[in-house]
């Protein structure tokens, strides 16, 4: 965290109050995402119960991560300014006042397309707040110790959470009644916010000095792309993790409308079918030391293009659930072997001031593109068919296998 001339003395927490600041961090983390994976469920099935049209349906998928490509930026330079837990509760505040409008909705007469766009958009500017602000706390809540564990249970809570736990979750909740599986989504945002107190220490950004002239907002923009754009391996990096999210984004956006029409899946199986990837995906930070010891970081982190490449091809080859699942398996496991080794290597490369930038900057790239691959593939399927939208993401994540091994070398990773 950058040092000024107002604020002299580095904020490092306690060894005791950091094991405190970690529980709460890991919990909320927890909760939220079992919040988001239960709504990100529920809203698009909702959407495809109401129309048939994949661009319509993969359009209230894009109202839920547009967000990042359009003030991810922006909001990075906000994280750096502000307080950032006062930043998590304005952002869990917009999350419970949209799902107590859509529970009313419900309970009322039901909830209409239109509103599930407004409701989207809101709930994706606040996931932007607060996934970034969340991130920059890490540094003021725990100490240089113990941040490598805190950061891996947050990710595996996450994982958890929004991968498995909460798919399944929402398929049941969806079963018994559309305004219980709103409510239950608003009473866990709730819970959230209210453990954020338990939290100890000071959260405010450090900043210039009071005399000195703040930079603008465009200048730091433009100063964490250019850092990450002067070096080979981040550059990669963030160019083929792009590709992997906007493919990500794309099977997230039509995996409803193939579920419900060609699996014919019921509410459950279709959680139980999402909750695949929380399967893969907790089982990769089981095996990720492992595989990082037998293979190597960079083989480690080829399971994201391979895993991706495997989750979009084969809706593509086969109508069956079962080889189906097994993609959305590899899918979840190949990511979180790559999200676990890329931090670790951008830690090592990103010197910490320029963190919050790089942070911000990497996932206007990374999660900006879950929208593009949403409303790419709804034209796609609306145009040609469901199943070749979903092929033609797999000859894209294909495409970055050359680009990933020329750059990201083992010399550059620093393993073997």
């Amino acid at each position: 965290m950058r040092q000024t001339e107002a604020d002299p003395a580095p904020r490092t927490p306690q060894k005791s109050i950091g094991g405190r600041n970690t529980a709460v961090l890991v919990g909320f983390t927890a909760v939220t995402s079992l919040a988001d994976g239960v709504m990100r469920t529920v809203l698009p099935f909702l959407a495809a119960q109401l129309t048939d049209s994949p661009t319509r349906i993969t359009a209230v998928s894009m109202t839920l991560t547009l967000p990042w490509l359009l003030i991810a930026l922006h909001i990075g330079v906000l994280v750096d300014r502000f307080d950032r837990r006062r930043l998590l509760w304005v952002a869990n505040g917009m999350r419970m006042a949209v799902m107590s409008w859509l529970t009313l909705s419900a309970l009322s007469g039901g909830v209409g397309l239109t509103q599930l766009f407004a409701a989207g958009a809101v709930l994706g500017v606040a996931d932007v707040l607060a996934s970034v602000s969340a991130s920059a706390l890490v540094p003021a809540a725990v100490p240089e110790a113990g941040r490598e564990r805190t950061n891996a249970w947050m990710l595996g809570a996450e994982t958890v959470g929004f991968e498995f736990a909460g798919p399944f979750i929402g398929g049941l909740l969806l079963a018994a009644g559309t305004a219980l599986a709103l409510g239950a989504i608003g009473i866990s945002y709730t819970v959230a916010a209210l453990a954020l107190l338990l939290l100890v220490g000071r959260f405010q950004a450090a900043g210039r000095a009071p005399a000195a002239a703040p930079a603008s907002v465009g200048s730091r923009i433009a100063e964490g792309l250019r850092f990450i754009w002067r070096n080979r391996v981040l550059r990669t990096l963030m160019l083929v993790v792009a590709v992997l999210n906007a493919t990500w984004g794309a099977w997230l956006a039509l995996f409803p409308l193939y579920a419900t029409q060609t699996l014919a899946l019921s509410p459950q199986g279709y959680g139980l079918a999402l909750s695949a990837l929380g399967i893969g995906g907790l089982t990769g930070t089981l095996v990720v030391a492992p595989v990082n010891r037998l293979l190597g970081a960079r083989w480690a982190m080829f399971a994201a293009p391979f895993g991706t490449t495997t989750l979009v091809a084969l809706p593509a080859l086969t109508t069956s659930v079962w080889p189906v699942t097994v993609g959305a398996f590899l899918g979840g496991m190949g990511g979180t072997l790559w999200t676990v080794n890329a931090r670790t290597v951008t830690q090592r490369l990103v010197p910490d001031e320029m963190l919050g930038r790089f942070s911000a900057t990497f996932r206007f790239f990374a999660f900006g593109a879950l929208p593009v691959g949403a409303g790419l593939v709804g034209v796609l399927a609306e145009l040609v068919d469901v199943r070749l939208a979903f092929g033609a993401f797999a000859v894209a994540t294909t495409a970055t296998l050359l680009p990933f091994f020329r750059n990201v070398t083992p010399s550059a990773l620093g393993s073997r």
